[in-house]
């Protein structure tokens, strides 16, 4: 208000000059000329710092997807599988990925297409689902979209889009916030505590995966 207070005054009360009084439009930058056409009633029982006060910046990034691809190009980054998956919101079978019995009590998940992090390893949890389950993802990491039935919420990696499947909640489970992210463990990788990849183990069961 120390900068604009001279400009709000001229603004509002107009220049003399030469025994003329003209407008303050002419006078002043726009940022005060656009407050001086606003002026009202309600700015002057607010006051100007009310007006001029800047504002907030939302702590919560937008994140927006970063990374796209062709569907040709997606099909040179990921395995047959991992493309029916990610890419063709398929399912994989109850049982068949290593990460549905992992609880590792450090590291993290991220997405195998993009690399983005999604999930904290404290965050999964023995759902009993057969898939591997998270109550929670990273901050503006997991994107959520009904499915076109509206019966259940679609998972997708905010950054590349890919599906990764779908969350419940309300269903009772003992965590902070009684929900679960039931994800297809071929969409995900694992870095440990040191933020070093670790290498999935030739799968051993679950017959690969299967349209939904």
């Amino acid at each position: 208000t120390e900068i604009f207070g001279p400009f709000m005054h001229k603004a509002l009360k107009g220049l003399v000059i030469g025994g003329c009084v003209l407008s303050a439009k002419a006078f002043v930058p726009p940022s005060a000329s656009l407050l001086a056409r606003r002026a009202s009633p309600l700015f002057s029982s607010l006051g100007a710092a009310a007006v001029l006060a800047p504002r907030a910046i939302s702590s919560t990034p937008s994140h927006r997807m970063s990374v796209e691809k062709s569907e040709e190009e997606w099909r040179t980054v990921l395995s047959k599988e991992q493309f029916k998956v990610l890419r063709g919101k398929g399912t994989e079978s109850a049982g068949s990925s290593e990460y549905n019995k992992q609880y590792p009590k450090d590291g993290s998940y991220g997405c195998v297409g993009c690399g983005a992090p999604l999930y904290k390893a404290s965050a999964k949890f023995d759902s009993g689902c057969g898939w591997p389950a998270f109550y929670e993802g990273y901050d503006g990491a997991i994107k959520e979209v009904k499915d076109k039935d509206g019966r259940r919420i679609e998972i997708l990696c905010n950054s590349c889009g890919g599906h990764l499947g779908h969350v419940f909640k309300g269903e009772g489970f003992k965590n902070p916030v009684d929900a679960r992210h039931c994800v297809n463990g071929i969409c995900l990788t694992y870095k440990d505590a040191s933020g070093v990849a670790v290498p999935k183990k030739e799968s051993t069961g679950g017959g690969g995966c299967q349209l939904s």
